[in-house]
């Protein structure tokens, strides 16, 4: 019993292997597009990536048959690196406080996601995943907005969607990229904008 236990053990140890090996060109690939689209390559070719993760092309189409797989590995990838932004509490005695420690929590997360979120809008309008990825973070931030604003403001349902759209990712990408400001800029001018919505002054 025993010798069958172990011949069995080492006749798995070649297939575990090249799973291991698989899965760890598997996060190369991730971390290559992850890293090109920092770089401001939203759609790099197949060579480039096979290239900067050190594998080669082949490798490539065969671990990622389509690109959905990909995009769901990307996207996870994400998710784990800016947990611990999406853990800080939103603290305050007063909803101004918390309006500000909100403020601070979004920039935090914008500045760390916009390269990967303008990649990802670069294919999302083929990528049901990604749409729904979108989709779904944009209901998570604004869920918590809603949780900071003070109740007359939440009655105001034209400056809940005015504050939901100014205080969005696309309008952070416009302040930091196309007008070029610096985050403490951009901040300052979010923070200006929204505060005017709220009828209140920074």
């Amino acid at each position: 019993m025993a010798k069958t236990a172990i011949a069995k053990t080492e006749k798995l140890a070649p297939r575990d292997g090249r799973r291991e090996r698989s899965d760890a060109s598997r996060r190369k690939i991730v971390e290559a597009m992850l890293e090109l689209a920092r770089e401001g390559e939203p759609a790099p070719s197949a060579d480039a990536v096979a290239d900067r993760a050190g594998v080669g092309r082949r490798t490539v189409f065969r671990l990622f048959k389509d690109m959905e797989s990909l995009y769901r590995e990307m996207h996870a990838t994400m998710v784990e690196r800016i947990e611990h932004i999406r853990a800080l509490e939103i603290e305050g005695e007063t909803w101004r406080e918390r309006f500000a420690c909100l403020v601070d929590r979004r920039v935090r997360l914008f500045e760390e996601i916009l390269p990967i979120e303008t990649a990802a809008s670069v294919h999302r309008h083929h990528s049901e995943f990604l749409r729904d990825a979108h989709a779904s973070t944009s209901q998570m931030l604004r869920e918590i907005m809603m949780f900071v604003l003070p109740k007359a403001t939440k009655a105001d349902a034209d400056c809940v969607e005015a504050l939901d759209a100014a205080m969005s990712i696309e309008v952070w990408r416009r302040l930091r990229w196309q007008q070029g400001l610096s985050v403490k800029a951009a901040r300052r001018v979010l923070e200006r904008t929204a505060y005017a919505l709220l009828g209140e002054t920074p």
